[in-house]
């Protein structure tokens, strides 16, 4: 998707683009290996997985934090030859929807047929988001406190949580939902129950953010092959190909409410460039890298309504079995942190297979999302 001066250009032709095939390696806390053979395990099964050879890879995309390896140089290592399109693109969890954009407009415009999509990151063992070097946003912020994401964000959430009534019990919710839903996952590193007794007894990082609230740091790759649909007519599309889509920001320290983030900017556009509505909605896949984004995102695209999030999370809506199932493979807080491309990889296995982690009837329409600081993207994919 295309955005410019807060308007959104749906190129024409979109609706072309169909993932194909999707690959991770085993999330750990120290991989004990490089960037580069990370990112060649993913994209070796995701390529498997699609069940196309490197000769028919014609763009290789990424995104990273300067904490990764060069796409030409995982395209020479996979020998994609001729390399064509590449790009690493800046940004870490504001790509992992709209990377599926960019992929769709390079097929929609015919500069690509097979897309090759990876995050490879040593996010625990090696470089860790607190040794990101701060740029000149954060050189106003860090001496009042705010030094990095968890100050601001959890500056954030005490105000939502006043607006909305909402209490750590809610959040508790949110988490140990995310528990819950990791407990049939093999993949996950946390899998273990969290009762509101043990969730109280977390200490906090940052009122009212407690270390279970917080996302994992995380060592692991993810990747997916994106193809044209005539290629791949079986396989989940990219909605916001096919009607539109959108990517949207407004810096949270400029912003008059700070618990607006990306998702308040883009819903509208995303159901009015994509034709669906948020009823049709079977499962969402919502960037959780603190437990109150998941409340605030289901808010903004109309997914439960403000009055009623509070029953809604308590009654485990966003459960398997619930209304707005959430996540169902534990998400960022539980399965592991891949930048989001693990949830977009887990929201095209649901689509094939249903919740229960590769089997099951399948649904319908997946939203995806993913953001850093302020700024994030949205997706739909639905089943052909």
């Amino acid at each position: 998707m295309i955005t410019t001066g807060g308007c959104v250009i749906t190129p024409r032709g979109w609706g072309e683009a169909a993932v194909a095939g999707v690959g991770m390696t085993a999330l750990t806390r120290e991989s004990g290996r490089g960037e580069l053979d990370l990112a060649m395990e993913a994209c070796r099964a995701a390529m498997a997985d699609a069940a196309v050879e490197p000769g028919e890879i014609d763009a290789v995309l990424s995104y990273h934090m300067n904490d990764s390896v060069p796409a030409i140089q995982v395209a020479r290592a996979l020998r994609i030859e001729p390399i064509g399109w590449h790009n690493d693109i800046t940004g870490g969890g504001t790509q992992a929807a709209s990377i599926l954009g960019d992929a769709a407009m390079l097929i929609a415009g015919g500069a690509a047929r097979t897309v090759l999509i990876y995050r490879a990151l040593n996010g625990r063992s090696g470089k860790r988001m607190s040794t990101v070097q701060a740029g000149p946003q954060e050189s106003f912020t860090i001496p009042y406190g705010v030094a990095g994401p968890i100050p601001l964000f959890a500056l954030a959430a005490q105000r939502y949580l006043h607006d909305t009534g909402l209490s750590e019990e809610h959040l508790h919710a949110v988490v140990a939902q995310s528990r819950d839903n990791a407990a049939a996952n093999p993949r996950a590193l946390r899998r273990d129950p969290l009762p509101l007794a043990d969730y109280l007894a977390r200490p906090y990082v940052c009122t009212p953010l407690r270390t279970a609230d917080c996302c994992q740091e995380t060592d692991g790759a993810c990747a997916l092959v994106v193809r044209d649909v005539r290629l791949a007519p079986e396989e989940p599309r990219i909605h916001t190909v096919v009607r539109g889509g959108g990517e949207g920001c407004s810096t949270m320290d400029r912003s008059h409410d700070v618990t607006r983030i990306f998702s308040g900017h883009i819903a509208g556009r995303l159901w009015g460039s994509s034709g669906l509505s948020p009823r049709e909605v079977d499962v969402a896949f919502l960037y959780d890298a603190y437990s109150w984004l998941v409340p605030r995102q289901l808010e903004d695209f109309g997914l439960v309504d403000r009055a009623d999030l509070g029953g809604f999370l308590l009654g485990r809506g966003h459960g398997p079995a619930g209304e707005v199932p959430v996540n169902p493979h534990g998400g960022l807080l539980s399965e592991g942190y891949v930048h989001g491309l693990n949830n977009v990889a887990e929201a095209v296995r649901s689509l094939r297979f249903g919740h229960g982690l590769d089997h099951g009837s399948g649904h319908g329409v997946a939203l995806v999302t993913g953001f850093g600081g302020s700024y994030g993207s949205a997706a739909l994919l639905v089943t052909s």
